[in-house]
């Protein structure tokens, strides 16, 4: 992979325009929104499984449209969703008056949080690292806006197609984590971030995504250090 010129804040807009443009269908996907009573529990059973007791202080990264943001606040979460996306906050908003979650979504630059240190006791994000044009930095910052014992939680995967997404065909090379990374590798990539008791656990039942998922997907978590 080779990096061109393109600065990192243009790589960010180019960013921010696709998920600008899926936010409308983003959620009629089966691998994205949640279909169904059988796929929300799962995905309860999960976050309850690897959040911790609720309520917790939760900042979720990278939201989309809220769909893990909505799920963390059914755990009993105390949730605050950030996205780079404007349209994609909306859909998050539109989807919580639903429900009448009471949910805080504003727009952020995952590796240049506008939150205070140690504010939050629980981080997610979903799908989002292999976004950023520097991983190492986001990571950085998510360690400084969780307190001392907090938890990181990362949805992820990885895949190996033989062309770039649509959207993406100019940027990929610009993103150190494109095509997502096996566990194994993310779990290093964590803990050399300075991560503790970095595990996993894999996400690979059809229930999960709506569909046999295609390429390896997992949950990771790892704590900051006290």
């Amino acid at each position: 992979m080779t990096r061109s010129d393109r600065s990192a804040e243009e790589v960010k807009a180019r960013v921010e325009e696709y998920w600008d443009g899926r936010a409308d269908s983003f959620d009629d996907d089966s691998q994205h929104g949640i279909h169904g009573d059988e796929q929300r529990e799962a995905w309860l059973s999960v976050l309850r499984e690897w959040t911790g007791d609720p309520p917790q202080r939760t900042l979720d990264v990278g939201c989309g449209t809220g769909v893990i943001s909505l799920l963390l606040a059914q755990v009993g979460h105390d949730v605050t969703g950030v996205d780079v996306s404007t349209e994609m906050l909306e859909q998050a908003r539109e989807k919580a008056r639903a429900v009448d979650h009471s949910l805080e979504f504003r727009t952020g630059d995952a590796e240049s949080l506008d939150e205070p240190d140690d504010s939050y006791e629980l981080l997610t994000g979903r799908h989002l690292i292999w976004t950023l044009p520097n991983p190492e930095t986001a990571v950085r910052e998510w360690r400084r806006v969780v307190e001392p014992g907090g938890r990181i939680l990362l949805v992820e995967g990885h895949w190996d197609f033989p062309e770039p997404f649509e959207g993406y065909e100019e940027i990929h090379d610009d993103l150190p984590l494109y095509d997502g990374r096996p566990p194994e590798e993310l779990a290093a990539f964590l803990t050399d971030a300075g991560l503790e008791n970095v595990e996993h656990d894999p996400l690979m039942d059809a229930v999960f995504w709506g569909q046999e998922p295609n390429y390896e997907q997992y949950v990771m978590v790892g704590d900051v250090p006290r």
